[in-house]
């Protein structure tokens, strides 16, 4: 069968036993730096991109994606026609009527803090809504939010603060909705009895308040029909950040635009930066590993010095030479990343369970253990990454070699 020369000479070249210890050494050495280098971006990258994923759902999945509401924050009676006309964007699932207000939960003689959302169960596409509430439900039921039943859920974080259960009475102070009286401002206010508890097991649980957006409109004294706006759902809440500069192009000045980006952004700037940050330690491992390719092939050109100068007295040219000594180098890379792949996919699948045989405690990550997102485009950039740095470090030696002049190679032989 046909067999370029170079191939054939560098693949005998790299499946050699014989030559320098030390130069084999150096070169397994290589081999396996970059096999541990891939596996370990592959398994790390795929961590992180979980626990990314976890906040996505966790956080965005309960609070405000993008929303939009009027300018001068009164209530928005025609909001079934300004949903009727804005634009689908990339991504949406659903865009839902919504009543929200700051606000402050009293009891047992504790104030906190809390963002009132009011939903609207039965409006069309809102299990995209409920659906995330339901998973995380932990005690009580979502059918008791109906209108004019006065109930809430509330975060687990947020009930242990106050020492609620289900059935107990809280009241609920909204910044909107006051109303001036002879004696000054007065807040709306209302006592409402918690009908379930939800743990997101994220910041959000502690400022967690649901209730009926009826209820809520009631508090606020809105008028009936009207909602504070519009909440729009994406498949990735990512995609709330370009959404929202679509649609400012098409709303008027009288509405504005507010996307999670304005309270959690740097919450999710932080995840990023460390994935890069991370992403580039482990990526100095396979770049150690490529450039040592540098230092064992360089001793094996010592080596062979004579073997060189006989295969170019046979007639094999600077050009060949070159190949075979790339393609002894990139040898290393292709066979190290393609068993770092392999090593990389297999510890990701068990990693649950490599972890519990060692004994590692991963209670913090939830029940499910460490949440792990393989995706094949990140994967498939560390592979080519990790076997172009290979090919680079290839081209200095290949190019020695490929000098070494015969003459002066046999001189003393």
């Amino acid at each position: 069968m046909f067999q370029p020369t170079a191939l054939f000479l560098g693949s005998r070249y790299s499946r050699a036993r014989h030559g320098s210890r030390f130069t084999r050494f150096i070169n397994r050495f290589a081999l396996a730096g970059i096999l541990v280098g891939v596996a370990a971006l592959i398994v790390v990258g795929s961590v992180m991109n979980g626990f990314e994923q976890e906040l996505k759902q966790r956080i965005l999945g309960v609070v405000p994606q993008l929303t939009v509401t009027p300018v001068d924050q009164k209530g928005l009676r025609d909001w079934q026609q300004l949903a009727a006309r804005l634009p689908v964007v990339e991504g949406q699932r659903a865009v839902l009527p919504q009543v929200s207000s700051a606000g402050v939960i009293q009891g047992a003689g504790r104030l906190r803090p809390v963002l009132i959302q009011g939903v609207f169960p039965d409006a069309p596409g809102s299990e995209v809504q409920m659906r995330p509430l339901r998973e995380h439900l932990q005690v009580g039921e979502l059918e008791a939010l109906v209108p004019g039943s006065y109930r809430i859920l509330i975060g687990q974080a947020l009930a242990q603060e106050l020492d609620v259960w289900p059935g107990d009475s809280l009241r609920v102070i909204a910044a909107a909705g006051g109303m001036y009286t002879p004696l000054g401002l007065m807040p709306a206010q209302r006592r409402f009895t918690v009908a379930g508890i939800i743990a997101m097991q994220s910041e959000a649980d502690s400022q967690l308040l649901i209730m009926h957006g009826v209820d809520a409109a009631r508090l606020l004294r809105m008028a009936d029909g009207e909602v504070s706006g519009l909440r729009y759902y994406f498949e990735d809440p990512f995609q709330a950040l370009p959404a929202q500069q679509q649609l400012q192009a098409v709303l008027s000045d009288d509405y504005q635009l507010e996307s999670w980006r304005e309270r959690y952004g740097e919450l999710f700037d932080a995840v990023s930066m460390e994935k890069r940050m991370v992403s580039l330690m482990l990526g100095l491992i396979i770049a150690v590993a490529a450039f040592n390719i540098v230092s064992s092939l360089m001793m094996l050109i010592q080596d062979k010095r004579a073997d060189i100068a006989i295969l170019q007295t046979m007639g094999l040219r600077r050009r060949s030479l070159y190949l075979m000594f790339m393609v002894q180098g990139l040898s290393n890379g292709v066979i190290g990343s393609i068993g770092g792949l392999l090593v990389g996919l297999a510890t990701c699948l068990y990693l649950n369970n490599i972890l519990d045989v060692l004994g590692i405690n991963t209670g913090m990550a939830g029940t499910g253990g460490l949440p792990v997102l393989m995706e094949a485009e990140q994967i498939t950039l560390i592979v080519l990454v990790a076997v172009i740095l290979t090919l680079l470090a290839t081209l200095y030696p290949a190019w020695r070699a490929s000098r070494v002049l015969p003459a002066e190679a046999l001189r003393y032989e």
